[in-house]
Parts: C-alpha cells; structure tokens; sequence
C-alpha cells in the first residue's frame, strides 16, 4: 500500500504508469495502424503490379511450343507427299498397262496396230520436252489424242467396228489436266499422266522387232527396244 501521507508520491507513482500506459497505448495504436489498408494502399498497388499470373506462358515457353508444332507439321508434310507420290506412281504404272493392253487388243483384232498407212517407220504419239528429238526410224504421229480416239472406238475411219479398246477417266480439271483424258480447250482428247504430262507412245510400225527410244533402254541407255517392248509407252 502506498502511505496517504505520501501524496507527492503518490502523483509521481499514478502519474508515471499512465504515461507508460499512454506510450504503450500509442504504440499498440501504431502497430495496428500498420495493417490498416490506408498506410498500405500504395505498396498494395505494387505487389498487384509485379505479381506474375502462374498461368501465362513465358516467351520461352512460346517459342518451344511453336518449335514443336513446325517440327510435326514438316514430318507429316514429308509423310503426306510421299504417300501421294506412291500413289501418282502406282496409277501412271496402271495407266501404261492398260495402253500397252489396248494397242495389243487392237493388233489382235485388226492384224496391224493403230497407226496411219502413211506411216512406214515407228511411229510416235505425243508430245516431245524441249530438246529432245525423235531417232532416226522414228516418225511423228501427232498428239496421243489421235492414238486415243482410235483405241476409244471415236475415229472409226481407223476403228472400223467402232471397238472400245481403252477407257480412261477424265483428266481433273486443272492446268495442266492431271490423271485423265483432258477436256480443256487445246489438249482435248489427250491423255495426261497423274503429273500433267500427256503420256508418249512408240509403236513398231514398221514391224521389224524393235523400237528405238527417244529416252532411257531397258539398260538404261538411250538405244533400241527389242522383243517384248514392241510398244514403248512412258
């Protein structure tokens, strides 16, 4: 207990714990203020500045991403046009059995093949690249269309009976045709390859057993089919 005879002290005493009271009031008071979001309103706005989305990709990550769908695309480019070239190649083979076939066929019906009387050597249909020329023994006979129309049963001053030796499909529609009978303006009637190249035709005409190439032999040298190769189509 504190003596009443003591008020001196006692002031002093009362007096010193309020303002100890007083200063821990105010700092209690200032540390709660720190939390309050009116001192913190602006480093709030910076900290919602710099925080980075965990879900955006980074430019790195962009960039690896998009270097991986090039990569699959190229590889299903190289695939897709493979399979189309396999495929181009395959009907072009089927193309020129069908016309070694058809040229047969007409031999076997008429005894002769289907080349003009006019024609006393071999005798090629089709249309030359630049720069190449024909061989000796070796006469042009036009366009293919003129081979074709004969062998489609059309031209029936060389087809008789109207016989239908061969029918292709029609060329698609593009420029050149590819893969058909063409029906555009200028090349109607020939007959394109699944490249747009008209197809060429030799045929021994002159009936001596072979055929002379404008292109590779069998051997793989420009020089003379013999035998089985009587009809050159390429």
């Amino acid at each position: 207990m504190i003596p009443l005879s003591h008020p001196t002290s006692l002031a002093k005493t009362f007096g010193v714990a309020s303002c100890r009271a007083v200063a821990r009031r105010r700092r209690t008071a200032k540390a709660d203020a720190s939390h309050c979001p009116a001192f913190t309103k602006t480093k709030l706005k910076m900290n919602l500045f710099n925080e980075q989305n965990p879900a955006a990709f980074t430019l790195i990550e962009m960039i690896v991403v998009m270097l991986i769908i090039a990569t699959l695309a190229a590889l299903f480019m190289g695939a897709a046009t493979s399979v189309f070239d396999r495929a181009r190649r395959a009907q072009a083979k089927n193309d020129v059995i069908q016309i070694v076939t058809a040229i047969n066929a007409y031999y076997t019906e008429y005894g002769r093949y289907p080349v003009a009387s006019t024609i006393t050597t071999d005798a090629f249909y089709g249309t030359l690249p630049t720069g190449v020329v024909l061989t000796s023994g070796c006469a042009n006979a036009g366009t293919n269309d003129l081979l074709f129309n004969i062998l489609r049963g059309l031209d029936t001053t060389n087809n008789l009976r109207g016989i239908v030796f061969l029918s292709p499909n029609g060329a698609k529609n593009t420029i050149p045709p590819r893969g058909g009978v063409s029906q555009r303006v200028g090349t109607i009637g020939q007959y394109f390859d699944p490249w747009g190249s008209p197809y060429a035709i030799e045929i021994d005409s002159n009936y001596d057993g072979s055929a002379s190439s404008p292109y590779s032999s069998e051997g793989g040298s420009a020089g003379v089919f013999k035998g089985s190769s009587d009809i050159l189509s390429w």
